[in-house]
Order: structure tokens, then sequence, then C-alpha cells
């Protein structure tokens, strides 16, 4: 497992973790209740200003991170220009984008630790009517924990394509790399099934030590 967490510290860093969802919560709101190309493009730059703010080093890891979406993106923009909505496809692209680097930048100059600290204390009404809420915190840290892992993977499935075929790889990894994230989902399962990762606190262990 990665963390997403970026060893370049920038003043976004020193920021709570709940003012930074806080603030991502609002923006992406703001994002799909906007339709106007321009405005989304002008989204999309405040975006690319407040990733440059982290310095070049952060920047370009920011890049790094957000460019295994891009040929997703260009895809929607093409289905809809295809389809003769090129104004909605260059909507769509530019509010996926803006949002998904703004999530990029909160991710990168946050804790996972500090983000399941806020989750914790967001579901906390849950535990008041004996609800657990244990397992989703728990998937939400896997969930982003994962998210290179995968991304890591898919970037050497494409590789290995490109060795043996001329040929872009494209939606042909798809499903190897479906069946990838399968087989690490049973072996992470596994693994926290013996530890006891998803018995509640004073059950019995069912693996008891001999």
């Amino acid at each position: 497992m990665i963390s997403l967490t970026s060893p370049v510290e920038t003043w976004a860093h020193r920021l709570p973790a709940g003012v930074k969802l806080a603030a991502l919560s609002a923006a992406t709101i703001l994002l799909f209740a906007l339709d106007d190309p321009r405005l989304l493009a002008m989204a999309l730059a405040g975006a690319a200003a407040l990733t440059l703010s982290g310095g070049l080093r952060f920047s370009r890891a920011a890049v790094r991170a957000l460019r295994v979406l891009v040929p997703f993106l260009l895809l929607i923009a093409v289905w809809h220009g295809v389809t003769g909505q090129l104004a909605t496809g260059l909507a769509v692209s530019l509010r996926l984008l803006a949002a998904l680097a703004l999530a990029n930048f909160v991710t990168m100059t946050t804790r996972i630790t500090d983000m399941v600290a806020v989750i914790a204390w967001l579901l906390a009404p849950l535990r008041r009517f004996g609800l657990s809420t244990r397992h989703f915190e728990l998937a939400v840290a896997l969930v982003i924990r994962f998210t290179p892992a995968i991304a890591r993977k898919g970037t050497l499935l494409s590789e290995a394509w490109r060795a043996r075929s001329r040929r872009r790889a494209s939606w042909r990894i798809v499903l190897p790399l479906a069946a990838l994230a399968l087989d690490d989902a049973d072996h992470v399962a596994e693994a926290l099934r013996a530890r006891g990762g998803l018995i509640p606190p004073g059950a019995p262990h069912p693996n008891p030590a001999p």
C-alpha cells in the first residue's frame, strides 16, 4: 500500500483536514452547478494555480497522479462531440478535471489518519444508536491507500501491452486490471480476517493464538 500524501511540505499541509474537506465539498457542489465551459475553464485554472502554489516539485507529482485520467476525459469529450454535444462534453470534462485536481490537492496535503479522524467525527452520531462505523472508516482508508497501487498496476499493464503490440491498450486492459484489483481485495480481506481487523471491539477473536 502507498500513501498519497506528498512528502513535499506545503502551506496546505498545516491546515486542518476538516477545513480542507469542507472546502472541497463546497467547491465540488459549485462545480456541478456550473454549465458554462468558460466558467469551468476558469475553475480549472484556479485549481491549477492552487496546485502550483505548492511548488514545482509538488505540482509535477500532482500532474503525474492526474495523467492517468486524461484518456477517460478525452473519451467523454469525443463521445459528446460525435453525438453533436461538443459544448456539453467540454463542460463535463472540465468539471471532472477541476474537481479531481482539487481532490488530488487535498489528498496530497492531508494525512490518511487525519481524513479518517474527520470521517469518524462525522459518523459519531450513528454510534449513539449502537451502529458500528469501523467498517466504513476502514473502507475509506483502504480506498484512499489502494488508489495509487491500482493506478500503478494499470500503468504496468499498459507498458506490457505496448511491448507486445503496436496498437494502443486503451479499454483492453480494463478486464485484467479489474481481475488484479479483485485479487488484491481478496488478499487484503484475508489479511484483515487473520488479524481480527473486522471484529467489533470486545468480541472474541475467531483465530485465537495457541
